[in-house]
This record gives C-alpha cells, structure tokens and sequence, in this order.
C-alpha cells in the first residue's frame, strides 16, 4: 500500500517557476525528497528533507530551490524559480521508510530556451 505519488511537471521558459508535489500513502517516511534523471545521465539528488525538516540541497539547484515538507498531509513540495534549460529531466519523488528506499514514477520537467 506504500504508493509515491507526483504532479506538477510540465513546460516552462528559461527564469520561470515550478511547484511539484508528491502524495505520499500507506506509511510516514524518515526521509522524502527529490532526485531527478535527464537523458543518458545517471540520477541524481535534488533535494532531501527529514521528518524534523533538516535539509540539504544539490550544489546546481541551492539557492533557486526550496523542498518542504507538511508532515500533517504526509506530502513534499519542491519550489522551484529561475529554471534553467540544464533543469530538463524527469523529477521522481523519493521516500526512505527504515532501510527500503521507494520511488515515485516521475513527472516530466522541460525548460525551454
């Protein structure tokens, strides 16, 4: 019943912004956050944040990125402002309940220039 769950993706130009939200159900996670894969790259880390909303960020996004959590809803947002086109990949939400990892099946950011 552990289901991941994005929306929020879609087209935006160069200086925009973006909110994704990610659902999650049937379990309370130690850790949510964000990775993210573009086309014959590996994935990567976006953003995390813990149930006592301790955060960390990837060097490329700090700074124009914000992840939170609303704990109450059991639910991770991640803001993003000033896109780049680098920005472009599938942005799959992530949650670590004890030592199993789980995945959302991603949302589709496109930047365009």
């Amino acid at each position: 019943q552990v289901q991941l769950v994005e929306s929020g993706g879609g087209l935006v130009q160069v200086g925009g912004s973006l909110r994704l939200s990610c659902v999650a159900s049937g379990s309370i996670f130690n850790v949510m956050g964000w990775y993210r894969q573009a086309p014959g790259k590996q994935r990567e880390l976006v953003a995390t944040i813990t149930g006592g909303g301790s955060r960390n960020y990837a060097d490329s996004v700090k700074g124009r990125s914000t992840i939170s959590r609303d704990n109450a809803k059991n639910t991770v947002y991640l803001q993003m402002n000033s896109l780049k086109p680098e920005d472009t990949a599938v942005y799959y939400c992530y949650g670590r309940l004890l030592t199993i990892d789980y995945w959302g099946r991603g949302t589709q950011v496109t930047v365009s220039s």
